[in-house]
């Protein structure tokens, strides 16, 4: 099975970063999302990315302009009728995913590939509303697409091996590594990610220590590049909450449940360096 034009949908920070590195290695894309504004603002942000580039004389003018080319609008999903793999970059949300790939499986050819970029949603649920099952996979990127190395390649209850396979290479083609993971809540990343970063808030919480302090903590004696709770505000406290309770529902512990200091925070719009405020402010 051989790769060619890819669909990304969802053109906002993860979905136009894929974009971009498929578009840098070779194949055909097509980004889509639900308005134009959406589309041209994604696109916008790709070229900002590629300028830079340019600037430090990473590529050239004309590699800018060719992986240019190679990205195609779009905000008809009727679009995914000639494409050999989708990559579904949507909001996390199981209900919003299961519409997309219900339509994608009417709309797409046969050989064509469902993958999702979803952090911590079951692949396997959403397979059950298509009639190819076989051809769902998980394909979770790290943010920021562009520079982050990795890429957790999810096997769904019934996907393939030579599904698998094809995904496998296809990350390797963009440059990232690859890594298997089967189909358990919060995969690998997020399962280890996300509880060391609601034990840091429990830290708070509890009055043990300050969140700076917390941070140097992890910097400084675990030699982590960022501290946990500025980690929290760059991914959104909002999407902390949503995994935490992904992982505490998914696998019935109780070790898993969110922090009522995240809960707090989320419910007073502190989300983190988006809004402005989380566990620091933001100018």
């Amino acid at each position: 099975m051989e790769i060619k034009r890819v669909m990304v949908i969802g053109a906002g920070q993860m979905g136009s970063g894929i974009a971009q590195v498929c578009a840098m290695n070779g194949y055909d894309v097509i980004l889509h999302d639900l308005k134009e504004d959406f589309v041209e603002k994604g696109i916008s942000g790709i070229k900002k990315q590629l300028e830079k580039q340019v600037k430090k004389e990473r590529i050239s003018e004309a590699d800018m302009d060719r992986f240019l080319r190679r990205i195609q609008p779009s905000v008809d999903l009727t679009n995914a009728e000639d494409v050999d793999i989708v990559i579904e970059a949507a909001v996390e949300n199981m209900d919003v995913k299961k519409s997309v790939f219900s339509q994608l499986d009417e709309i797409a050819p046969e050989h064509t590939i469902l993958a999702t970029n979803t952090s911590s949603l079951p692949i396997t649920e959403l397979a059950s509303v298509t009639n190819r099952p076989e051809k769902v996979i998980g394909m979770h990127f790290m943010n920021p697409v562009p520079v982050m190395k990795l890429v957790e390649v999810i096997r769904g209850l019934a996907t393939s091996q030579e599904v698998f396979e094809t995904v496998y290479t296809m990350a390797e083609n963009v440059k990232k590594t690859a890594v298997e993971v089967q189909d358990f809540p919060g995969f690998v990343s997020n399962r280890i990610l996300m509880p060391m970063i609601n034990e840091a808030i429990f830290t708070v919480y509890e009055g043990v220590s300050s969140p700076k302090d917390v941070d140097e903590v992890m910097k400084l004696g675990m030699n982590h590049p960022m501290g946990p709770l500025t980690l929290a505000d760059f991914i959104g406290l909002d999407t902390c909450l949503y995994i935490m309770e992904t992982l505490h529902e998914g696998f019935g512990d109780d070790k898993y449940r969110p922090c009522p200091l995240l809960r707090k925070y989320v419910k007073a719009g502190w989300l983190g360096k988006k809004s402005g405020r989380g566990f620091y402010e933001y100018s």
